[in-house]
């Protein structure tokens, strides 16, 4: 490191070490979220932007300019107004979770992302993990990630393509200030948030997420599923503590201070936010809604149930439909998962529903929830009878299937987890390998691959890559896994460590309704969770129709924010 590097490094990390005692101060205000009455906020109406125009009646490509704006959010009638990160066209309009895009199969939308962030993080981060150094007093660095979409590398939001304020400051792979979205790949649900390399955590929780929908309306209408704005919503979930003064609490206090002044292994909020409220209650009517939700936490899993016994009907799975419709009583979600569900509020025997939540954290062996983080949103059901004309087909759509014999390449992608003297965690790797490590993972473009996770760590990992979608096949418990994961921290090379002899325990199928194609997928702990990847549409088997190998490339990574930013993130280069 040169010594203006070292010097600025130097002035940063007292800069953050100076925020950390500022937030140790107020510590203490932490809010007991006890205190605040559930149910008390009406679901918010996020507002929809249309990612096309029409001319003379024909949708026609759209250019958006969405900015990136501090300003006052309030979570929750009692609690003060939180400072946030809000998504908007303008200050006035920016929103938590920021306004919710419809873009149209086959109609390209243009988008500047805009930031008008000020110098000063309102949150505690850590500069001893990759992070996107900027000058001191300069400027929050961020770079907007289209999770899901398939799209050329300029416009994937690559971890150090971020720019600060006014584009003063740029990333080493900042690229244009424009991204273009060619919405050419089969429809789904989708979300944006941002993407910069060592601050991911932190600008999600400050409120930097929204929404993203493409809509394919000639395949889309005749299946007749629940439509418009008032039956068809986008549930964006999510985790947070505040303190008594209505501000965002996270710990400003490493759990090895000595190593990392800042960082933690995991966040975890004490209340449930839907849509910018804390446990907000929705009026419907007797009859089928759909809802696109997406957990949009650091950390946290949700296992939703309803707890008067209304059912799910599973139509889609992250981007994609599946091919036909799957009922069950309850859902696990990962960080960043999305699952596109139909309830038929007429099946109540109630007049109230409360979607509830379950899953340990961290998941699946940490603390049990708690009354807060029990209750999602409550749903108050009118009582008279309704006509209603949507309905859910036998079928939904279906694609090519992942056929193993088109396969060209065969990878193992090892998760290790790095612990101190005190056993407490300081890192995280994909494969044994930072970040800035030479690329390892080069597909070829069209080419079907696959691809054998080792999770060798005790957390479930969320594993999302982008620009490919995958399926997975099954996962495999790990015999002996011990012995196993000390051959691996020597040798890390699965093939030597012979992983055969020990992935041959229990075997675990995917649920019904995550068989279709996805692009993330929770990979349990010591697991090996076999996935075929592809590297085109999987609607079409067609080429991107843009290039994607070039600079600055994708990447694939765990989506725990906490574990994506220290350092579980490999860059992946597509080749010709």
């Amino acid at each position: 490191m040169d010594y203006p590097t070292l010097l600025l490094h130097k002035v940063v990390t007292l800069l953050a070490l100076l925020g950390a005692l500022t937030c140790i101060s107020a510590s203490d205000m932490l809010l007991n979220v006890s205190n605040l009455h559930m149910f008390v906020d009406e679901l918010p109406e996020i507002p929809r932007i249309l990612g096309y125009e029409l001319v003379h009646g024909v949708p026609k490509s759209k250019s958006l300019t969405i900015g990136m704006f501090k300003k006052k959010w309030k979570f929750h009638r009692d609690l003060p107004a939180t400072t946030v990160y809000a998504y908007g066209l303008n200050p006035e309009e920016a929103t938590v979770p920021g306004p919710t895009i419809e873009a149209l199969y086959g109609v390209g939308t243009h988008v500047t992302w805009e930031n008008h962030l000020p110098p000063i993080n309102i949150l505690p981060w850590d500069p001893t993990i990759p992070i996107a150094l900027t000058v001191a007093r300069e400027g929050i660095p961020t770079v907007v990630h289209l999770h899901g979409g398939i799209h050329a590398p300029e416009s994937d939001g690559n971890a150090y393509a971020w720019f600060t304020s006014g584009f003063r400051h740029k990333g080493p792979t900042w690229t244009n200030k424009t991204y273009y979205y060619p919405n050419n790949q089969q429809p789904g649900n989708l979300w944006y948030h941002d993407h910069a390399m060592g601050l991911t955590r932190i600008n999600l929780l400050a409120g930097l997420i929204g929404a993203y929908i493409i809509r394919h309306p000639s395949i889309e209408s005749p299946l007749g599923l629940p439509h418009g704005d008032e039956f068809d919503l986008p549930l964006v979930v999510f985790d947070r503590s505040f303190r008594t003064d209505g501000s965002i609490f996270m710990n400003s206090t490493g759990n090895n201070p000595t190593i990392h002044p800042q960082w933690q292994p995991e966040y975890f909020g004490d209340a449930i936010v839907v849509n910018g409220k804390a446990w907000p209650r929705l009026t419907v009517r007797r009859r089928k809604y759909r809802f696109r939700i997406i957990n949009a936490s650091n950390a946290r899993f949700f296992r939703f149930f309803f707890t008067n016994g209304l059912r799910f009907t599973h139509v889609a799975s992250d981007s994609a439909y599946i091919e036909k419709p799957i009922t069950a009583n309850e859902t696990l979600l990962g960080p960043s998962e999305i699952t596109d569900i139909i309830v038929d509020f007429s099946e109540s025997k109630s007049e109230v529903a409360i979607l509830a939540n379950d899953a340990p954290y961290p998941y699946p062996s940490g603390d049990m929830v708690n009354e807060a983080n029990s209750k999602v949103m409550k749903f108050i059901i009118l009582p008279n009878e309704e006509v209603d004309t949507s309905r859910i087909p036998r079928r939904l759509l279906r694609y090519p299937d992942a056929s193993l014999s088109h396969a060209t390449r065969t990878r193992y992608i090892a998760m290790y987890e790095y612990t101190s003297a005190t056993n407490e965690p300081t890192h995280l790797y994909l494969n044994g390998k930072p970040f800035d490590a030479s690329v390892t993972e080069t597909p070829k473009e069209g080419s079907t691959e696959v691809w054998y996770v080792i999770n060798l760590t005790e957390d479930n990992h969320p594993l999302h890559i982008h620009l490919g979608l995958f399926k997975v096949l099954d996962q495999t418990e790990l015999v002996d896994p011990e012995i196993f994961k000390d051959c691996m921290t020597k040798l890390n090379d699965a093939l030597k460590c012979h992983v055969e002899r020990y992935a041959r325990g229990k075997k675990v199928g995917v649920p019904a309704h995550e068989k279709g194609w996805k692009n993330v997928y929770k990979m349990m702990p010591e697991f090996v969770t076999k996935i075929v990847v592809r590297f085109s549409f999987i609607h079409t088997n067609a080429s991107y129709g843009f290039d994607a190998t070039a600079k600055p490339g994708y990447v694939y990574h765990c989506h725990i924010l906490d574990h994506e930013d220290n350092a579980m993130m490999r860059p992946l280069k597509i080749i010709k």
